[in-house]
């Protein structure tokens, strides 16, 4: 098979790989849709390293069908030509973190992560634990699929973890495809959403995907703006997507009292003075994509609501072109990319 590499300095190669071979308990998936992270970039943008060693497939979004099936594998959980999502971590499988749907949380081995210790989805085929496929609901694309196993479940994730949305002020900072994705969902449970970016083309799509107000944050003071439309108050609550050390300050200060912030951008420090925000009583959550329930939630809510999903992507590339396509993800000016092989 072929598959995407990071050499290092946003070096890009499609490599020759031997075709995997599921082993027991494994099934190898046909990829139909492998989605493009923010966080790949962090890989993508590292130096080459002095002892180059063996390099992993990129990519953790992966979606398609079963393509072949090890032994062990009862065919009540896969079989060949099922559709199927991937959650793209695997753990011991019996510790109480991997026993309750977060095996990126295991405490017994280093989880297995495709694009850092295991090959990812930008290629042909992947092999991954059977435990670890999610059937794709029928009237989902493997697009949708693909969204919904990183970017937009870990919006769907942050959101969980903020509680009830319902009827409540939310500043979205970052309208990339997590931020948008945020935008979407919360606005689908009765969010009242503002939605912040610097681009311009992010802000009309959460226009489209249902946010109340937008806000270009270099047009002015964004923490004043939020104040103004919330009658002076503040928001309830606050998701930061952009992993921007200034912009997660943001995020705190626009907060009312009693106010709660989640930060799912990776990078930020977030910092704060307890004289300054003891008395407004605020809560502070992270949190880091999201369990296998969750995805199962999240693609219910998404065919439930019909949720445009497909329209987080607005580049589709081949494996061909993936120099091209990192090289347009990095700039950071507009959707999220696809590999479709």
């Amino acid at each position: 098979m072929r598959g995407v590499v990071f050499t290092g300095d946003r070096g890009v190669e499609l490599r020759s790989f031997p075709d995997p071979e599921p082993g027991p308990g494994e099934v190898v998936v046909r990829i139909r849709a492998s989605g493009m992270c923010g966080s790949d970039l962090h890989t993508y943008r590292a130096p080459a390293a002095a002892e180059s060693g063996a390099l992993v497939v990129q990519g953790h979004e992966p979606c398609g069908e079963i393509h072949a099936v090890g032994p062990g594998v009862p065919v009540e959980m896969a079989k060949i030509g099922d559709r199927v999502m991937i959650h793209h971590y695997w753990g011991c499988g019996t510790c109480p973190d991997c026993r309750t749907g977060w095996p990126q949380m295991c405490s017994v081995i280093e989880p297995r992560v495709p694009t850092l210790n295991e090959h990812g989805g930008h290629a042909e085929f992947i092999k991954v634990p059977a435990l670890q496929t999610i059937p794709l609901p029928p009237s989902l694309s493997f697009k949708a699929g693909a969204a919904i196993g990183c970017g937009t479940g870990t919006a769907w994730g942050g959101i969980e973890r903020l509680g009830n949305v319902s009827g409540r002020t939310l500043v979205v900072f970052g309208q990339g495809p997590v931020g948008a994705s945020a935008t979407m969902i919360a606005a689908a449970l009765g969010a009242r959403v503002i939605a912040v970016d610097v681009v311009r083309r992010r802000l009309d799509a959460a226009e489209k995907f249902d946010a109340d107000t937008v806000l270009d944050a270099t047009a002015g003071d964004v923490v004043e703006a939020v104040r103004e439309l919330t009658g002076g108050r503040g928001a309830e609550l606050a998701i930061e997507t952009s992993g921007v050390t200034p912009v997660a300050k943001q995020a705190l200060d626009v907060l009312a009292p009693w106010g709660k912030a989640c930060f799912i951008g990776i990078g930020a420090y977030v910092s704060f003075n307890t004289k300054e925000t003891l008395r407004r009583q605020l809560t502070i959550l992270t949190s880091w994509t999201l369990s296998t329930v969750q995805q199962i939630r999240c693609a219910e809510f998404v065919v439930s609501h019909g949720l445009p999903v497909d329209e987080v992507f607005s580049h589709t590339w081949s494996l061909d072109d993936a120099v091209a396509a990192y090289e347009w993800f990095d700039q950071q000016r507009d959707g999220k990319g696809v590999f479709v092989p």
